[in-house]
């Protein structure tokens, strides 16, 4: 065993496990290729600045959960522990909102770390699929990038998530509603720290799990009861598109993620197969924080999903995702100038397109055959010095157990019609 083990909150991802998150990855991420999102990739270290002023400084995840380092030079970064304040900081940096092109739309996906009390579902160490639409204020980029969502879950055939749904208001309404739900929580039993949020930013403690202030927030006032007329009108536009493109949600007046750049639509996908960490993927818009971070307005949107989530969401709905066998055919040679002969073989094979793996090691026959099916390969192809001195190799269903001679020079093109 070795003497290093992964550390404490992460875990390693190994075939053939690798195999399904590559393939939930790549499901997540279609549906924005197809919407016209491009592909963006971020350092996995910002300056502290940049999360502590995006994220907010109130939040658990600034005040607890980022691993900071200094450098020699006396830099203050942080290993990312999300990814909208870092696409939008790479998007202001390159100036494409210049482009004249709005919104830019970028995806995303990649590691983020948050330093939790580890538990199932909940890493250190995670991975995500994200979104961002950069520069244009209207509901149905809201309804579109939602949407991409749940096409993207339901691709994977994922049937019991489920969506909430709120607005937090815009910069008319959100103050008059802040001071009526500081005036509430201050009447309330809670702790200094949560005392602390309360001036900072008493939407958090909306989202406080403990029961113990839950029980207390039951009468506390409620954003939708306090929207201007436009966060209104504009809440209820993406309503109305979700609902015509076939979009099930659910209203939920205490929803206000875990982040302190939300502004008006805001939403969440939830999986109940999953235990306390429920939620797979969520995200809203963030009007304000381009202004945040030092740019100029920019009214934006996005989210991000959980890779690591989605697959376990997977596990709890039973779904096997039909994969692609890694390996199509399996060469083994009996003796040297077979291993020359067929290792071309193999080369070709690879460069036509087909999924092609070789007997390495000099194995005998009967443990070369052992791998070729434990390889999970449809195809065989076999060739010994009398096989070479007639010019063919033979092909074995390793599925049926047939096997037929074929010329060496029409291998490719034998292999290909089986296999189809």
């Amino acid at each position: 065993m070795s003497t290093f083990q992964a550390p404490k909150g992460t875990y390693d991802l190994l075939p053939p496990d690798s195999a399904v998150f590559l393939a939930v990855r790549e499901a997540l991420s279609a549906p924005l290729r197809r919407a016209g999102y491009g592909y963006v990739e971020t350092p996995g270290f910002e300056q502290v600045e940049l999360f502590s002023r995006g994220v907010g400084e109130s939040t658990d995840i600034v005040t607890k959960e980022m691993y900071t380092l200094t450098t020699k030079g006396g830099t203050e970064l942080a290993l990312r522990p999300e990814g909208t304040a870092s696409v939008l900081r790479a998007a202001l940096e390159a100036n494409l909102h210049k482009a004249g092109n709005l919104p830019v739309k970028l995806w995303y996906s990649g590691s983020y770390y948050r330093y939790e009390r580890p538990q199932a579902g909940r890493y250190r160490h995670f991975s995500q699929v994200g979104a961002e639409a950069i520069g244009a204020e209207d509901p149905a980029l809201d309804a579109e990038l939602i949407i991409l969502a749940v096409d993207a879950y339901r691709s994977l055939g994922l049937r019991t998530f489920r969506l909430l749904l709120n607005s937090l208001g815009d910069r008319e309404c959100r103050p008059v509603y802040r001071a009526a739900l500081q005036d509430f929580l201050r009447g309330l039993d809670l702790d200094e720290d949560t005392r602390r949020r309360i001036e900072i930013n008493p939407l958090r403690v909306l989202d406080d799990k403990r029961e113990s202030v839950q029980k207390q927030l039951v009468g506390a006032p409620m954003m939708r009861d306090h929207l201007c007329e436009g966060c209104k009108a504009y809440h209820e536009q993406v309503r109305e598109l979700l609902t015509a493109a076939g979009v099930e949600f659910e209203d939920d007046p205490k929803l206000v993620r875990g982040l302190d750049y939300y502004t008006r639509t805001t939403f969440e996908f939830v999986h109940d197969g999953l235990g306390s960490q429920s939620a797979v993927g969520g995200g809203g818009r963030y009007d304000g924080l381009s202004e945040m971070i030092g740019g100029p307005e920019l009214p934006s949107v996005g989210w991000a999903l959980g890779v690591d989530r989605t697959v376990l969401a997977l596990k709890a709905e039973g779904i096997e995702l039909e994969l692609p066998a890694p390996t199509q055919v399996f060469a083994v040679p009996m003796g040297e100038e077979a291993r020359r002969v067929l290792f071309g073989a193999v080369t070709e094979l690879r460069r036509a397109g087909v999924a092609t793996d070789f007997a390495f090691g000099g194995k005998g026959l009967k443990n070369a055959m052992k791998s070729a099916n434990r390889s999970g390969a449809r195809l065989a192809i076999v060739a010994g010095e009398r096989d070479l001195a007639e010019g063919v190799v033979q092909v074995k269903d390793l599925e049926s157990g047939e096997q037929s001679a074929v010329p060496f020079d029409g291998v490719v093109a034998a292999v290909r019609e089986r296999l189809a």
